[in-house]
């Protein structure tokens, strides 16, 4: 009995080891949503107004991503271009799954000559590419990121619809679902209280997937002169500004672009993540 006393017991370790890669990405879009909410900490300098004697300059301690024309400093630029092109992003995201899901929702339910109008408006959607349906809606609505906002998003909205669309087929055969319609539970009582939960999971999984999409195709609506007037910084309308100066101050296109590429890819990876691609 003593020998089993002095027996030491077996100590269990649980290591939870994350990829580089996902612990990077979420570095990254931490630093992103810090720089949309509370620019201040990441930058003192003034993101409008320059100081002409020190236009044109490179990167160095004192101007991180260097200046630009009118002296003003590139990387506050880019840090206070974050709240607005994160702001766009969240509301293209927004505008796609709950339109999206709505029409979905609605087809994949009711069936008949409701699917059949809906998705094939769908369809139509999904034949042009996001980026110049975008631009066509844009146009239509005007400038502004707001507008440039509810274009992504509108331009996105398909395959929310045809995701929520084949849950929906899928869940509103359950027992349950046949069990509430028996009881004489309306319609809509049946569909906001047991399909609608039971089906949002994968759209939801979606909606990260789009987030890095969005980003980009944001940005490029920005860089094509439709987001915010100047001089407010906006990611896209900052590539877009150093375009003239490439030979003399690359660093005035080269360090917003990387910015946008560093958050596209940190969001991939993270809805990836999110998404069970990670073994």
């Amino acid at each position: 009995m003593a020998d089993l006393a002095l027996t030491p017991k077996p100590h269990f370790h649980v290591k939870v080891r994350l990829p580089p890669g996902l612990v990077l990405a979420v570095a990254v879009l931490a630093v992103v949503l810090l720089a949309a909410f509370v620019p201040g900490l990441l930058t003192g300098h003034d993101p409008i107004t320059g100081v002409p004697a020190e236009r044109l300059q490179g990167p160095s301690l004192r101007h991180l991503f260097g200046t630009d024309e009118t002296g003003r400093d590139v990387y506050a630029r880019v840090i206070h271009g974050a709240s607005l092109s994160l702001r766009a992003t969240a509301i293209a995201v927004l505008v796609a799954l709950v339109a999206g899901s709505a029409l979905g929702l609605l087809a994949g339910f009711r069936g008949g000559w409701a699917d059949t109008v809906i998705m094939r408006v769908v369809d139509v959607f999904l034949a042009i590419p996001p980026i110049l349906l975008s631009l066509a809606l844009v146009t239509a609505l005007g400038f502004g990121t707001t507008n440039v906002a509810i274009a992504v998003g509108i331009a996105n909205l398909a395959s929310f619809a045809r995701v929520m669309r084949a849950e929906v087929l899928r869940v509103r055969t359950g027992v349950f679902v046949e069990a509430a319609r028996a009881s004489g539970v309306r319609w809509s009582g049946v569909l906001l209280r047991h399909v609608l939960p039971n089906a949002a999971g994968p759209v939801l999984a979606l909606a990260t997937l789009t987030l890095g999409t969005a980003v980009l195709e944001v940005s490029a609506l920005s860089f094509l002169g439709f987001g915010a007037t100047p001089p407010t910084p906006e990611w896209g309308s900052l590539v877009a500004g150093g375009r003239s100066f490439l030979a003399t101050a690359w660093w005035m296109t080269t360090f917003p672009g990387l910015t946008v590429a560093a958050v596209v890819l940190a969001a991939n990876r993270l809805s990836r993540a999110l998404d069970g691609g990670d073994r």
